[in-house]
C-alpha cells in the first residue's frame, strides 16, 4: 500500500497543476524589488489620473531614457529609440531590434483611460443656492460609487486662439475638492426602494462647485457668477472656453497601501494603468541592451467606451505609423504584421470571497498568484473577443516561465454572468498573434481599486520576459 501511495504521490507531482503564492515562489529579495517597484508605480498613479497625463508621465520617463519623437520619412535602425505621441492621448513607443522588421514585432498594449465623470459641453447651472456642473459619466461605473466621495478636476480647456490651459484642482492638499450630492437616509425611504442600478441616474450626477454669491445685489446667478469669477482669475477663461475643454471628475484620493502587511496597493485608475506602468518600464528597460525583435509598446485611449476615436485602437493612426516604419526600411508591412506577436496588457477580475458566487473559481484570477493570462475575453458564447490559438498560449506560456515569471490563466467571471473586452481583438485584426496578460484588480471600476505588489511586479517581469524572446 505505501508503494502504491508513493506511486500516486509521484504522478501527482508530475500531472497536476500546480498553484503557487507569490510568498512561496519568490525569495524575500523578489519580494523586496517588487515592494520597491511598486513605491514608483504608486508615484506614476499619482500623477497620471487622466490618459493626458498619463502620455506626460511617459514623455517624461522616456526622454530622461534617451527616447526622441517619432518622425515620419526617417529611416529607423537598430538601437533607435522613439515615440510617437498621438494627440497627447495615447502613445506609440518604439526600440529598434537587431532582426528585420519582416521578421515581426514585440508588440505591448495597454489602455490609459479609466471610467470617470466628465463635464457636459454647458456644465455651469445654479440651482436652490448652490451651483452645480453637469456632468456626462464616461465609462462602465456603478453610479452609487461616486456619490459623496471628495472627487478633483482634471482636464484641459482650450481656447479660441488654440492656446491650451491644464487644469489640476483637488490634489494638493490645500485645494478644494469637488462633491455628488446624496440623499439622507431619513428622507431616501423612495430611493432605498429602488436598486442599486436605478437609485442614481445619470442626470443626478451632478458636480456641486459652490455656494458663495458674487458681491453685487444688482446681479441674478450671483453664484454661477462667483465661480465663473474665479475661474477667469486662476485660468484666464470664460464659460464660453468651456465649449472646447475636456474636463473630468476622478477620485482624488492618493494611492496608498492596504492591509497590515502593505502587501496591496488601492488607487483610482489601477484598470489600466497598473498594466501600462509595467509595460512602459520593462520598454525602457529592455531598450538599455538592444532586443532582437523590435519592440512596440502602446498607451491606447478610449478603451473604456469601444476603443473608437483618432486616440482609440481602432484609429488607424497606429496601423499608419508602423506601415511608415516598415516602408521607410524597405519592409513588406503585411509580411512584419504576420510575424508579430502581441501581450494585450489589461487587467482581469480577481477573485473576491465576499462575491464568490459570480466567477467560476477553477477558472478565476487569484491575489498574488501572479500575472493573468486570459486566452479569450468577451461575453457570453465568447461574443466580441479575440480568442489566442493554442500555439501561441503555448508560446507565451513557455516565455513565462523561462523568465521566472509567476502566472495564472483568468477569464472574466461565470460564462453568463457578464463579460468584457480589450484592445486585443483590434491588434489581432492587424493579422498579429495577440494574447491579454494583465494584473488581477479587485473591485474593478470603482473609483478606489485594490491590487497586490506581487501580481504588478509580475507583470513588469512578463514583459520585459516577452520584448527579451
Amino acid at each position: 500500500m505505501e508503494n502504491e501511495k508513493s506511486r500516486a504521490e509521484e504522478l501527482k507531482e508530475k500531472l497536476y497543476l500546480k498553484s503557487k503564492n507569490a510568498y512561496e515562489f519568490c525569495e524575500k529579495e523578489e519580494i523586496d524589488k517588487a515592494y520597491a517597484y511598486c513605491d514608483d508605480y504608486k508615484k506614476f498613479l499619482d500623477n497620471a489620473k487622466t490618459e493626458r497625463e498619463a502620455v506626460r508621465e511617459a514623455v517624461k520617463l522616456l526622454e530622461k531614457n534617451g527616447f526622441v519623437p517619432f518622425e515620419y520619412g526617417k529611416k529607423y535602425v537598430t538601437g533607435d529609440k522613439v515615440y510617437f505621441n498621438n494627440r497627447g492621448k495615447a502613445i506609440y513607443i518604439i526600440v529598434v531590434g537587431k532582426k528585420g522588421f519582416e521578421e515581426g514585432l514585440s508588440i505591448a498594449a495597454a489602455h490609459v483611460d479609466s471610467p470617470r465623470i466628465d463635464l457636459k459641453q454647458h456644465p455651469l447651472y445654479e440651482d436652490g443656492g448652490m451651483a452645480f456642473f453637469k456632468t456626462h459619466y464616461y465609462g462602465g461605473i456603478k453610479k452609487y460609487q461616486w456619490v459623496t466621495t471628495p472627487l478633483a478636476l482634471h482636464g484641459v480647456i482650450v481656447k479660441e486662439s488654440g492656446e491650451v490651459v491644464d487644469v489640476c484642482i483637488g490634489e494638493n492638499d490645500d485645494d478644494p475638492v469637488f462633491y455628488i450630492t446624496d440623499l439622507l437616509p431619513h428622507l431616501g425611504k423612495d430611493q432605498l426602494s429602488k436598486s442599486l442600478g436605478s437609485a442614481f441616474s445619470g442626470e443626478q450626477l451632478n458636480i456641486l462647485v459652490g455656494s458663495r454669491p458674487f458681491d453685487d445685489e444688482n446681479i441674478g446667478e450671483k453664484i454661477k457668477l462667483n465661480v465663473l469669477s474665479l475661474l477667469n482669475e486662476k485660468y484666464d477663461v470664460t464659460e464660453a472656453d468651456l465649449l472646447s475643454s475636456e474636463l473630468c471628475l476622478v477620485p482624488s484620493a492618493k494611492a496608498r497601501d492596504v492591509g497590515f502587511d502593505r502587501s496591496l496597493i488601492g488607487a483610482y485608475g489601477h484598470d489600466d494603468r497598473v498594466c501600462a506602468y509595467p509595460i512602459l518600464t520593462a520598454a525602457i528597460e529592455c531598450s538599455k541592451s538592444v532586443p532582437d525583435y523590435t519592440s512596440i509598446t502602446i498607451f491606447a485611449d478610449k478603451e473604456e467606451t469601444g476603443s473608437d476615436g483618432d486616440t482609440g485602437m481602432q484609429s488607424y493612426a497606429f496601423e499608419n505609423m508602423l506601415n511608415e516604419l516598415a516602408l521607410s526600411a524597405g519592409a513588406n508591412p503585411r509580411v512584419m504584421f504576420a510575424n508579430s506577436k502581441c501581450l494585450s496588457a489589461d487587467v482581469n477580475a480577481c477573485f473576491d470571497p465576499n462575491f464568490g458566487e459570480v466567477y467560476e473559481s477553477r477558472n478565476a484570477a487569484f491575489i498574488n498568484k501572479g500575472v493573468a493570462v486570459t486566452k479569450f475575453t468577451g461575453g457570453g458564447g465568447k461574443s466580441s473577443t479575440n480568442d489566442a490559438n493554442a500555439e501561441y498560449v503555448a508560446y507565451v506560456r513557455k516565455i513565462l516561465n523561462d523568465g521566472n515569471v509567476l502566472w495564472q490563466t483568468a477569464e472574466l467571471g461565470k460564462v453568463d454572468q457578464g463579460g468584457g473586452g480589450t484592445v486585443a481583438k483590434y491588434i489581432a485584426e492587424l493579422n498579429v498573434e495577440t494574447i491579454d496578460v494583465g494584473v488581477p484588480v479587485i473591485s474593478m471600476h470603482a473609483p478606489y481599486e485594490i491590487v497586490s505588489k506581487a501580481d504588478v511586479y509580475m507583470a513588469y517581469k512578463a514583459f520585459v520576459a516577452f520584448f527579451n524572446r
